[in-house]
């Protein structure tokens, strides 16, 4: 079964960064495309950004274009968010998937595998 794990996450005060990390485990995702989405108190989970599985293409959500940045490193089956200049506004969980397809897609339906969460607080 494949599992993803977030970590990364924490208290960051208003234009800092930090970086998220999610592992994969029991087989790998080269294959697949793969995801960051947030969740914040009181919302519907909504789409942060993709990246194809050979890492050639990405895709953001218009809040985050220019200031979060994701890759992954299929050596490792690794995927990282990193995020700068911070916002109140960015605080959620934030979940790392996997999809069952090759391309960038911001669509949580063509996502098969979802990790646990990592909470991030940016202060104001």
């Amino acid at each position: 079964q494949v599992q993803l794990v977030e970590s990364g996450g924490g208290l960051v005060q208003a234009g800092g960064s930090l970086r998220l990390s999610c592992a994969a485990s029991g087989r790998t995702l080269s294959n697949s495309a793969m995801g960051w989405f947030r969740q914040a108190p009181g919302q519907e989970r909504e789409f942060v950004a993709t990246i194809s599985s050979s890492g050639g293409s990405t895709y953001y959500a218009d809040s985050v274009k220019g200031r979060f940045t994701i890759s992954r490193d299929n050596a490792k089956n690794m995927e990282y968010l990193q995020m700068n200049s911070l916002k109140p506004e960015d605080t959620a969980d934030y979940y790392c998937a996997a999809a069952y397809l090759g391309f960038a897609t911001p669509r949580p339906g063509h996502y098969g595998y979802w990790g646990q969460g990592t909470q991030v607080t940016v202060s104001s």
